[in-house]
């Protein structure tokens, strides 16, 4: 009984005791600090992907290959040297959604024929971003051509319109090191986009 009373009354293990119950918070904390400067790493990694999406883009061909064939004075009936109308061109999307790269009309827009999109160019811009971001899928990326007053009917030069070209990234997911003590989930980050006006519109 003498034994047992002292063993009850020992304190020789409290510390390890209380030690053991704060060392799953303290790593949880730490583990939390260094989730959240990978999670600002990676934002800003997303962000500059779509400066430099945005850059290639301008500067190369253009994902909707309808538009830059396109004669707005020939099959548009506007007048040579007239400025493009929104009327006549008020923007396009291009996306890719499991391989397939499509450019469809803005809704509510007016558009001349995309035509088939120029899945190249597409793949092109997408692999200028990963540089950058390299989990960047395609399917995160949208490149849109927007209506910008520039450019004028007949331009000998190239392309007729001279649109507001924006890369966007959405639908991106981040994994946490301390989501992986309770699963699998993700946090999906902020969208990001970048505008530039086109420049020549063909990489030759």
């Amino acid at each position: 009984m003498t034994a047992l009373r002292s063993l009850l009354r020992s304190t020789g293990g409290g510390t390890a005791a209380e030690f053991g119950l704060l060392v799953p918070v303290l790593l949880s904390f730490m583990i939390g600090t260094i989730d959240v400067g990978r999670f600002l790493w990676t934002c800003n990694r997303a962000e500059k992907a779509t400066q430099v999406g945005a850059r290639y883009a301008v500067t190369n061909d253009v994902v909707a290959s309808g538009l830059a064939t396109y004669d707005f004075v020939v099959s548009g009936g506007i007048p040579q040297g007239n400025p493009v109308p929104q009327s006549a061109f008020g923007g396009a999307d291009c996306s890719s959604t499991a391989g397939v790269v499509t450019c469809v009309c803005k809704t509510g827009a007016t558009c001349p024929p995309l035509g088939t999109a120029n899945a190249t160019a597409f793949n092109n811009i997408v692999a200028q971003m990963q540089r950058m971001y390299p989990a960047l899928t395609a399917n995160n990326v949208k490149v849109s051509y927007e209506y910008s007053g520039l450019g004028y009917a007949g331009d000998p030069n190239g392309i007729q319109v001279a649109p507001l070209v924006t890369v966007k990234i959405n639908g991106v997911q981040f994994t946490p090191m301390l989501f992986r003590f309770f699963g699998s989930a993700t946090v999906t980050l902020p969208a990001y986009a970048s505008s530039l006006t086109l420049e020549d519109g063909t990489s030759t």
